[in-house]
């Protein structure tokens, strides 16, 4: 296999690190594994890219390239410029420093990688770490990822949905905060939702009186469903849920078009 890794968390993070490691398993002795990532970190970015201005790219090593932009400059930079139309099998964007569930996957550099991948036709997958009390201080907070990853990939490789349509499917897996033997299983969930939204602002006067903002968190993942990426993510459950860059609404695209019916 050929795999393109990249992230939102900057190309020295250790949980990119982890995404080769994985990468590693399943590209096996005969795979090309290349990394495009960011020079800095990018998280909550998004799916931006850098369109009015040039990016800086720089070789950091054979197959491993750091890019001045954004996850999805990266992954652009990776299928248009580093491999120059030899698609990937396979990319691979994470593994991400923290969780990426519910109001966060709209702002998540780590998705928006993953969505570039899946509107050029790669098959892609974003992968996020949950961090807790549980795993923060273990030796590698990243063995759940590591330790379940390759399986979970290789099953959705295998049988899972992609190019399906104009918009792919992509996948969003999350693994959560405990040691690797302590994961209980693997669920099929949907995007959750915090009740209250999930970020808002706390202000701060600076030593000489100006105000500032701060972005503050809604971290209680209690607050979503039961059955959902934020809650079975917390219950101790690597998670997948499937997503498509469509934005499209369609539930209520009769009921508008009943609602616009003779307007002008």
């Amino acid at each position: 296999m050929r795999i393109l890794i990249t992230n939102d968390d900057g190309i020295t993070a250790p949980g990119l690190a982890a995404a080769e490691d994985i990468a590693r398993n399943l590209a096996g002795p005969e795979g090309e594994i290349w990394v495009v990532a960011p020079a800095t970190e990018q998280s909550g970015v998004g799916h931006c890219i850098s369109y009015i201005h040039p990016m800086r790219i720089e070789e950091r090593g054979p197959r491993r390239f750091a890019v001045e932009g954004a996850p999805a400059d990266c992954v652009l930079a990776g299928l248009h410029h580093v491999l120059r139309g030899k698609a990937p099998d396979l990319l691979l964007s994470g593994v991400n420093r923290g969780y990426n569930v519910a109001e966060d996957t709209v702002y998540s550099g780590t998705i928006g990688a993953a969505i570039e991948g899946a509107l050029h036709g790669v098959r892609s997958i974003a992968m996020s770490q949950y961090y807790g009390m549980e795993n923060v201080n273990l030796p590698d907070p990243f063995a759940a990822a590591r330790a379940h990853g390759p399986a979970i990939i290789r099953r959705l490789l295998e049988a899972a949905t992609w190019q399906d349509g104009p918009y792919g499917v992509f996948y969003n897996v999350n693994f959560p905060p405990l040691p690797a033997d302590q994961v209980k299983g693997l669920k099929a969930t949907e995007q959750g939702a915090r009740k209250g939204g999930g970020f808002g602002v706390k202000p701060e006067i600076s030593p000489n009186g100006r105000e500032f903002l701060w972005v503050t968190h809604n971290a209680d993942n209690a607050l979503a469903a039961q059955g959902s990426d934020a809650w079975e993510s917390r219950d101790g459950y690597c998670t997948v849920t499937p997503l498509r860059a469509n934005l499209t609404a369609r539930d209520v695209l009769a009921d508008l078009g009943a609602a616009l019916k003779g307007a002008i």
